[in-house]
C-alpha cells in the first residue's frame, strides 16, 4: 500500500459545508448548462458520423472496435489527472479549454474531408483526442455544478443531466443522418464545432465559483493531491464499499450493452431497424427517468442508487427472456431498464456532490468514472468466453440476475446506507472562501 495512505483521512463527519451560490445563480446554472447541452449533442451527432464514416469506408469489425477503444480509454486513463486539475486550477478554464482543443481538432479534420485527404487514422486520432479533452472537461463540468446551484436543487440538476444524457441518446443518430443526407460529412462535422462554441460563450459571461485550496493542498504536488482523493474514498468505509459495488456492478452489465445487437439477431431475428429502435426508445426511457428525477427530488439518495440500479439489470435480463415472437415485449422491457438506469444514476451524482467536500470532488468524481471505465472492458473480456458457452440470451440472463444481485447486496451495508445525511446546509462565506477539509 502506498505509504500515503497511511496519513489520516480527510474527515466527513462534519459535513462537506455546500456553499451558498448567491442570489441570481439561477440565469448563471442555466445558461452554462443550456451551453454545454448544445456542445455534447453536438459532439453525439459528430461521434455517428464518424462511426458511420468508418463503417461505410471499411466494413470491419476490428476498425470499430479500434475506434471505440480511441474514443473510450483516454478518459477512463486521464479522468484521474483531469479531476485533480480541476480541484487544482480554474474548473471554468478547463471547460474552456477542453471544448477549444476538440473544436480545432475537429477544424483540421474538416479541412481534411473537403480536401479529401482524410485517411482512417485521422478520425481515430480525433477520436482520441476528443475522449481525452473529456477527461479533463466532465469533472470540471460535474465538480461545478455544486458550486453554481443551492444543495436543494442538486438532485433537480442530476435529473436534468439524465435527460439531457437520454435525448443525446434519442436523437445522435437521426440527426446524424439527416446532416450527412444533405451535406458532405465534412461541412456535418462543422456542427461540432459550432455546438462547442455555444458551449463557450456562456463561460466566457458568467463565473464559476471555486473553492479555495485546502491548507493541506498548499504546496503540495499533483500526484499528493490525487492521493488525497484516494485517500478520502479508502478511509470512508461507505463511499470505499459505494465505489467497489459500483464497479462490480458495471463489470458485470456492461458487455450486454455491446452484445444488444447480437441478441436481437440471433434471438428475434431482427436486423440494424430493431437494433436502432431499441435504442431510440431506451433513450425515451431515459429522458423520463430524468424528469421523473428532476420532479421528485429525492432527498435520500441511497435507496434510489441501490433500488434503480438493481432494477436496470432486473429488466435487462427480462429484455432477453421475451419470448422470440414478442420483440415488443422485449423493447418494452429495454425502455424500462434504460429508465430505471437514470433512477439510479442520478442519486448516485448527486450523492457524491452533497457527500464530498467541494475542493475535493473533481478528485473524487473523476476517480468513480475510472473505476467504471475500467470495469466495462474487463467485464467484456470475462464475459466473452462466457457467452460462446451459454450463448448470447442466457448470457443476458445470467448478467442481469447477477448485476441486480449485487447491486442489492449494498442494502445489506450499514456503511453505505449510512452515506445519506441530513441535507447539507448553505455554507456561512467564510466557509465559502476556505471549505473544510
Amino acid at each position: 500500500m502506498d505509504p500515503a495512505l497511511n496519513t489520516a483521512p480527510p474527515s466527513l463527519s462534519a459535513g462537506p459545508g455546500h456553499p451558498d451560490p448567491g442570489p441570481g445563480w439561477q440565469p448563471r446554472f442555466w445558461a452554462i448548462f443550456g451551453g454545454q447541452a448544445s456542445s455534447l449533442i453536438g459532439s453525439a451527432l459528430t461521434q455517428f458520423v464518424l462511426l458511420w464514416w468508418i463503417t461505410d469506408t471499411t466494413g470491419s469489425v476490428a476498425a470499430l472496435a479500434t475506434a471505440g477503444l480511441a474514443a473510450l480509454l483516454p478518459q477512463a486513463l486521464l479522468s484521474p489527472l483531469g479531476g485533480t486539475l480541476a480541484d487544482r486550477y480554474s474548473r471554468r478554464a478547463l471547460m474552456i479549454g477542453a471544448d477549444a482543443v476538440s473544436a480545432l481538432c475537429m477544424v483540421v479534420l474538416i479541412a481534411l474531408f473537403l480536401t479529401g485527404r482524410v485517411e482512417l487514422w485521422h478520425a481515430y486520432t480525433m477520436m482520441f483526442v476528443r475522449s481525452a479533452m473529456q477527461a479533463f472537461q466532465s469533472p470540471a463540468a460535474a465538480a461545478s455544478t455544486a458550486m453554481l446551484v443551492p444543495a436543494t436543487f442538486l438532485p433537480r440538476a442530476a435529473g436534468l443531466n439524465q435527460t439531457l444524457q437520454g435525448l443525446m441518446t434519442v436523437a445522435a443518430a437521426p440527426l446524424g443522418a439527416l446532416a450527412i443526407g444533405i451535406m458532405p460529412i465534412g461541412w456535418a462535422l462543422g456542427i461540432d464545432v459550432a455546438t462547442a462554441l455555444l458551449g463557450i460563450v456562456p463561460l466566457l459571461l458568467y463565473r464559476v465559483p471555486q473553492p479555495r485550496r485546502a491548507p493541506t493542498d498548499e504546496g503540495g504536488g499533483l500526484w499528493a493531491e490525487f492521493r488525497e482523493g484516494v485517500g478520502l474514498v479508502w478511509y470512508q468505509p461507505g463511499l470505499r464499499r459505494l465505489f467497489g459495488l459500483m464497479g462490480g456492478v458495471v463489470l458485470i452489465i456492461a458487455p450486454s450493452f455491446t452484445l444488444v445487437p447480437l441478441l436481437v439477431k440471433q434471438h428475434f431475428g431482427g436486423g440494424a431497424g430493431q437494433v436502432a429502435l431499441m435504442e431510440g426508445l431506451s433513450g425515451l426511457g431515459m429522458i423520463a427517468g430524468g424528469l421523473v428525477l428532476a420532479a421528485a427530488a429525492p432527498r435520500r439518495q441511497v435507496p434510489w442508487v441501490l433500488a434503480g440500479f438493481a432494477a436496470s439489470c432486473l429488466t435487462l435480463a427480462l429484455t432477453a427472456l421475451a419470448p422470440r415472437g414478442l420483440f415488443g415485449l422485449a423493447v418494452g422491457w429495454w425502455v424500462l431498464s434504460g429508465l430505471t438506469y437514470v433512477l439510479g444514476n442520478g442519486p448516485l451524482t448527486a450523492l457524491l456532490q452533497t457527500t464530498i467536500p467541494a475542493h475535493l470532488q473533481g478528485r473524487v468524481l473523476s476517480l468513480m468514472n475510472t473505476v467504471t471505465g475500467l470495469a466495462a472492458p474487463i467485464g467484456l473480456a470475462l464475459a466473452t468466453p462466457l457467452g460462446e458457452v451459454l450463448g448470447v440470451r442466457w448470457l443476458f440472463v445470467a448478467l442481469g440476475i447477477l448485476g441486480g444481485g449485487a447491486a442489492l447486496l449494498g442494502f445489506l451495508s450499514p456503511a453505505i446506507r449510512q452515506l445519506d445525511g441530513a441535507p447539507a446546509a448553505p455554507a456561512r462565506r467564510e466557509e465559502t472562501a476556505q471549505p473544510r477539509a
